[in-house]
């Protein structure tokens, strides 16, 4: 069993929102010189949204997975759903860090397969989240709707980066 602290950190809604926000803030500022350079030559799929639509949605969506795992950790106590809401946690901390890899790995080492690989684990994992907080907590299952949504949508546009500028 992983140690208390594992449910009991999330259960500050200020914690539970901020820390994802800022980690993703700092990925984001980490990753900023490839973006304004190496990605601006990349041909784009269609679709691809205007950048400053990035930092907006993911600020959105790392409030919203931070405020499902407030919501996750406040049933870990909850007869019948206690085990269900501790391993949906667990999993909520293993998307957040595939999602925290993904920047490195596409952005940073320029590896946009290795970025599409850990995106498609990633799709898979929060679609499995979202699908198990149904019978948790409904509010944090409509929280991840939205990031199951985006999710897909970058995936198509990773997948379709590769195939404009690696198709060979």
């Amino acid at each position: 069993m992983p140690p208390t602290f594992i449910y009991d950190l999330p259960r500050n809604p200020a914690i539970a929102v901020g820390l994802p926000i800022a980690l993703g803030s700092l990925s984001g500022a980490i990753t900023k010189s490839s973006v304004d350079t190496w990605f601006a030559g990349l041909k784009k799929p269609s679709g691809h949204p205007p950048k400053i639509a990035f930092p907006l949605v993911w600020t959105f969506l790392y409030g919203a997975m931070g405020y499902a795992a407030h919501l996750t950790a406040s049933h870990v106590n909850t007869p019948f759903i206690g085990d269900a809401a501790r391993d949906n946690l667990q999993l909520q901390y293993i998307q957040f860090g595939l999602n925290m890899l993904w920047t490195p790995l596409f952005f940073g080492a320029k590896k946009p397969v290795l970025g599409l690989i850990n995106i498609t684990a990633l799709l898979g994992t929060v679609i499995k989240i979202t699908k198990d907080l149904r019978g948790i907590d409904s509010t944090a299952h409509y929280l991840y709707l939205p990031y199951c949504a985006w999710l897909a949508y970058a995936t198509y546009l990773n997948a379709g980066i590769i195939y404009k500028n690696y198709n060979k």
